[in-house]
């Protein structure tokens, strides 16, 4: 993979010691971040908000609407935020990005607050996550 004005050119291949071909990828990972082929270096969030969205939903699915808004959305910072945020702490993120990001979190508080409202999920957001 190639980060760079000269993202998109052809490379020659590169071989291994043993004579393996290493293939040339659009995207890989490392410590858990998704690295994407770019002009500039850039960052995916795409698994990242797959993660969110699986224990979100494992929490929610074992606790339900049993606990308390505050018990889930406390779960929810715990247990689910740090694997959506572990990529903001390494990339510098564009515009599009981070809301996609925030609107993950929006989703999660439509879910659990039973709304589509924004001011709603904004004030939610507010008093809960302070």
């Amino acid at each position: 993979m190639r980060v760079g004005t000269r993202q998109d050119k052809l490379c020659s291949n590169i071989s291994t010691t043993e004579g393996r071909q290493l293939s040339w990828v659009n995207e890989i990972r490392y410590l858990g971040v998704a690295i994407v082929r770019s002009v500039k270096f850039k960052c995916a969030v795409d698994q990242a908000k797959k993660s969110f969205y699986h224990a979100a939903n494992s929490i929610f699915a074992k606790v339900g609407r049993l606990a308390s808004e505050e018990v889930v959305v406390e779960l929810l910072k715990c247990k689910c935020s740090p694997v959506l945020l572990y990529v903001l702490e390494v990339c510098n993120l564009n515009k599009s990005t981070l809301q996609s990001v925030e609107f993950t979190l929006n989703r999660f508080f439509m879910k659990l607050f039973k709304t589509s409202n924004m001011e709603i999920v904004t004030y939610c957001q507010e008093f809960f996550w302070t």
